[in-house]
Formats: C-alpha cells, sequence, structure tokens
C-alpha cells in the first residue's frame, strides 16, 4: 500500500513539474528599404523565403535590411526595438493567444512619430507594412516568427528522444513505464 500512495505521489509531481508552458518564439523584425535597380543585389538571407511575396506585393527588384531585431518571445509581453541610421521600429507585445501576438508597431523617423498600430502576428504568416518613401525606394516593416529555431527545437527534441513535445504527454509515458516495470 505505502508502495504505490509513494508511485502515486511521484506521478503526480512529475505531471504537476511538467505542466504546459507556452512555447518560445523567436520573432525577426526588419526595416527594409525596397526599390528598383537595373542589377539588383541578392536578397538577404532573412527574407529569401519571402522574396516573390515581396516582389509581387510591392513591384520591386532590389530588398535591403536597413534595420533588424530579432527576440525571443517567452511571455507574450516583451518589447524590443528595430533601429537604422533614420528609423526605429518598437515593437510592443502585448499578449498572445492560439491565433498569435497581438502587437502594438511604432515606425520613428529620428525622433518623429510616423505610424502607430495596432495589429497581430501570426505563426503562419508574416506581417508586411508599406512604410514611407525613402529616395527612390520604399521602406518596409517585416515580422515573422523565424521557423528555423521552430525547427532546431523541433529537432533538439528527437535527438534527445523526446516521444514528443508534449511535457504532459511525456510526463505520462513516463508515469506508466513505472507501472509497466512492477
Amino acid at each position: 500500500m505505502r508502495c504505490r500512495v509513494v508511485s502515486w505521489s511521484a506521478a503526480l509531481a512529475l505531471i504537476l513539474s511538467a505542466a504546459p508552458i507556452h512555447a518560445a518564439h523567436l520573432v525577426w523584425s526588419g526595416l527594409v528599404i525596397a526599390q528598383n535597380e537595373p542589377q539588383p543585389k541578392p536578397v538577404p538571407s532573412e527574407l529569401a523565403s519571402l522574396e516573390e511575396t515581396l516582389k509581387g506585393l510591392f513591384g520591386y527588384n532590389q530588398f535591403e535590411v536597413i534595420g533588424q531585431s530579432r527576440k525571443t518571445l517567452t511571455t507574450g509581453q516583451e518589447d524590443w526595438l528595430a533601429t537604422s541610421k533614420y528609423f526605429a521600429l518598437r515593437v510592443d507585445a502585448r499578449g498572445a493567444d492560439e491565433a498569435g501576438y497581438d502587437l502594438n508597431l511604432q515606425l520613428y523617423q529620428e525622433k518623429n512619430l510616423l505610424l502607430e498600430t495596432s495589429t497581430k502576428l501570426s505563426q503562419s504568416s508574416p506581417l508586411v507594412i508599406k512604410g514611407p518613401q525613402v529616395g527612390g525606394g520604399q521602406l518596409l516593416l517585416v515580422l515573422f516568427i523565424d521557423d528555423e529555431m521552430k525547427n532546431e527545437t523541433s529537432e533538439t527534441h528527437h535527438r534527445r528522444g523526446h516521444r514528443s513535445a508534449n511535457k504532459i504527454e511525456a510526463a505520462w509515458h513516463r508515469f506508466t513505464r513505472l507501472f509497466e516495470k512492477h
């Protein structure tokens, strides 16, 4: 009887310690100058997956990242800046739900506020906002959840032998194995 009480206590402790935690997501945010050039430079690696979409939406053939930031969101309440010489994008995450992160964005040119908006960033789709004309081009604000981090996390779980990324399910499997051995 005492063995069962100890086993159940251990199982309960395992399950409670493995309570679900919101997955951390790496968000890339950038200030991008889009323009048409006779000899366009290759698209920056950060924008490679968006190249055709950006060309189709905006009609430019060259995209240059002039400022960027990567921020790991763990609580959904973080804030950060992506800055360049003349522009700054302030991002204030205001919470998360299953649809994505609620963001408040502020675009500054030096100290002047040019744009303030609230929006949602989801894992399934990047956020691209057309900013002001800059010289012969257009400033774009680009934000997306970096899939590379998600893939690295997934590979790490497989290398460590986890049956699932869901910690409660993993705890349950450990718990049932305890009783299979006895």
